[in-house]
């Protein structure tokens, strides 16, 4: 009967939504693929007979997370066939790029039918659902298929627990269902404990995003970047990434403040949703400064560079760079001297801060970033980052960063080694999924 009850309220719900909906599909191009999978669980048809492992990831954060469990379950269970499943277009996108030899497909919604189907297709042996999503039907539905369901990275935020807290009669019974929480620290896992989930079932794992962060500057994918770009080793890039409104006219002003006084100061945009490329575009066009877009630029192959017919000379390259594509921020990263982190001037809760920190880059963010409290903490703990709470704040960072060298490279030495502290949350997670999973191969 509770299967019918949600799917009851899920249509409620999506009728409420429908103009909203409608309204982003038009004006951001969103919700208009995927129907299919989403709402009758038509998703691609697993014909091996492998073991195999579904893994959900929401969108970007999520997609870019499961790199290094991936590269290690390829590298010590080649026999484990994975597919990935995600909900948003640019989630989608990044999916396909970054893992082309994987099965990559939009997850179904959660109604009953629409599960049911794409379980029938897929056959997982082990649902993994990245950081937390508690769909009931999808996991029922995996369980009753006799699929193990584990919980990776798993992190839940005062907000959500206090949420979930109140419906905590419906939510422990969906918690008992769940055979791992891999959790990312201490308080995390005791909100999983007291929302229901068995204790034998927690683990304190560490954080996996710290895992796939690149820490030499002198990667392939970075020095390819750096070369389109036309940076010079006396560059001095100021990366403002995974930005929204206002924050990339924030960077704007303090470049425009500052360049003068320092010529090699380059300024890379990177907004963190491709629907704002035009709107960035736009503010740099009316801002009067020299710029153009990473698409001009050429794209990157399997063989290296393929250059537009007639590439502009570094020396004439314009000081100011849209990175207009998905999926390269992390490359980008590593051309940085000064980084700020965005979505952590307004209501978003900041983005990823650790990819800048690996490189030992000076890292900035403002004060709005919940979404890695605990990142954020360590950061501040280590002296390895600085929070500026208004554009003025930002510009008097840089300043000090171009004034004092030594400053900046010291507070990027003490964030690339806060990373490397961390790393092994990956090989913590893969060992828990291999262990629970042995009495099935």
């Amino acid at each position: 009967m509770v299967p019918y009850l949600l799917n009851l309220i899920y249509l409620l719900l999506l009728l409420l939504a429908t103009p909203w909906l409608i309204v982003q599909a038009v004006r951001k191009g969103k919700y208009r693929e995927g129907y299919a999978a989403k709402f009758l669980g038509i998703v691609p048809r697993r014909t091996s007979i492998k073991k195999c492992l579904w893994l959900h990831a929401v969108s970007v954060g999520e997609v870019n997370l499961l790199a290094p469990l991936l590269k290690m379950i390829e590298r010590e269970r080649p026999e484990w066939e994975c597919v990935i499943s995600t909900t948003t277009m640019t989630g989608m996108e990044l999916a396909k790029k970054k893992y082309p030899q994987i099965t990559v497909f939009y997850c179904p919604l959660d109604f009953s039918w629409a599960v049911k189907a794409a379980m029938r297709r897929i056959r997982p042996d082990v649902l993994v659902l990245a950081e937390l999503e508690l769909w009931p039907n999808l996991i029922t539905t995996a369980k009753r298929r006799g699929a193990r369901v584990a919980v990776v990275n798993g992190r839940l935020g005062e907000k959500s627990f206090r949420g979930y807290r109140r419906i905590r009669p419906l939510v422990a019974g969906l918690m008992q269902k769940i055979d791992l929480v891999a959790a990312q620290d201490e308080t995390y896992a005791e909100r999983f404990r007291a929302l229901g989930a068995r204790p034998e079932a927690v683990h304190v794992t560490g954080s996996m995003k710290y895992d796939d962060a690149q820490t030499d500057r002198n990667n392939a994918a970075t020095r390819r970047l750096a070369e389109l770009a036309g940076f010079a080793d006396d560059d001095v890039v100021l990366l403002a990434g995974s930005t929204q409104e206002p924050e990339e006219e924030m960077a704007l002003e303090t470049f425009r403040q500052l360049s003068p006084r320092w010529p090699r100061l380059r300024l890379v945009l990177v907004p963190r949703h491709p629907d704002r490329f035009d709107t960035v575009a736009k503010l740099l066009d009316v801002s009067g400064v020299p710029w153009q877009r990473r698409t001009v630029l050429g794209c990157e192959t399997a063989s290296g560079l393929s250059p537009t017919p007639d590439p502009r000379p570094p020396s004439l390259a314009p000081r100011v760079l849209l990175v207009d594509v998905v999926g390269e921020l992390g490359a980008w990263w590593g051309t940085a001297r000064i980084a700020f982190v965005g979505g952590s001037m307004g209501s978003r809760g900041g983005q990823n801060m650790i990819e800048p920190a690996a490189y030992a880059t000076a890292v900035s963010f403002g004060p709005n970033t919940w979404n890695f409290r605990d990142v954020v903490a360590a950061m501040l703990e280590h002296d390895a980052a600085v929070v500026v709470r208004d554009g003025a704040e930002f510009t008097r960072f840089v300043r000090c960063c171009l004034e004092q060298p030594d400053y900046a490279a010291e507070l990027g030495r003490r964030g690339q080694s806060l990373v490397i502290s961390q790393l092994g949350a990956t090989e913590r997670t893969f060992e828990l999924i291999n262990s629970f999973r042995s009495d099935n191969s």
